[in-house]
């Protein structure tokens, strides 16, 4: 029986050898947030341990493991930092009104330096706009990555993992495209989060329009509509 599994143990890929286990953030995420996405910050805070505890087990993993996983894996884990270490930062700084009011005189909320990925110590713009967007192609993170303001998309209930990835995405953007106040079309005219204006050049891969991104995810023909943006609320995604 050893030498099977022993076996067993070479022959499977390096990527599933060496999976991150999520499951502590996934407890965490259960247990603080509500039906619709808003925190519990001042539980959290409360009770931080186990978050304070997964961000020093994501920032432990180095960059030959990283390299060793698959896309799915990689952005999974890339994803869950991104949403992790923006809980932290509230928490730290709890209570407060706006992550924007983190933010120095001249630099943004996510310019601070407080992210541990890969050796390195990093800002969530980074981790966003130098590492997950250039290098994975995937605009639907769009709909992942939450910084803390209720007119991001919703937090989600669950860590992502690499064996859930696609599906997780595709229930982001259509959960994140049917909330009305963000996005709809009405009269003819198509009303949406400024995340799309913000992102527009992420969403045209093959020469797609925006509005034509939108189209299987919102009811009516908005393919080719007028597009007006929706007002982004940054108040904190709250209880």
């Amino acid at each position: 029986m050893k030498i099977l599994l022993i076996l067993f143990a070479v022959l499977l890929p390096a990527s599933l050898l060496q999976a991150f286990d999520h499951s502590s953030l996934d407890s965490i995420l259960k247990r603080c947030l509500n039906g619709s996405g808003m925190v519990d910050y001042a539980s959290l805070k409360t009770n931080r341990t186990g978050l304070d505890t997964y961000l020093k087990t994501t920032g432990a993993v180095s960059q030959a493991t990283f390299n060793g996983w698959g896309k799915d894996e990689q952005l999974a884990f890339l994803i869950n930092v991104y949403n992790a270490e923006t809980l932290q930062y509230i928490i730290d700084n709890h209570p407060i009104a706006s992550i924007k009011k983190l933010g120095g005189i001249f630099s943004t909320p996510w310019d601070k330096k407080n992210v541990i990925l890969l050796g390195e110590k990093v800002s969530l713009n980074h981790l966003e706009h130098k590492v997950i967007r250039p290098n994975y192609d995937e605009p639907r993170i769009h709909f992942a990555l939450v910084c803390a303001a209720k007119g991001c998309p919703p937090l989600r209930s669950e860590a992502y993992t690499a064996a859930k990835l696609e599906g997780q995405l595709a229930s982001q953007a259509k959960v994140f495209l049917n909330q009305s106040s963000k996005n709809r079309f009405e009269d003819g005219t198509l009303y949406l989060s400024t995340i799309f204006k913000w992102y527009g050049g992420d969403f045209k891969d093959g020469g797609q329009t925006v509005s034509g991104y939108v189209d299987s995810y919102i009811e009516g023909a908005t393919t080719g509509a007028d597009i007006k943006w929706t007002d982004y609320d940054w108040s904190l995604n709250e209880q």
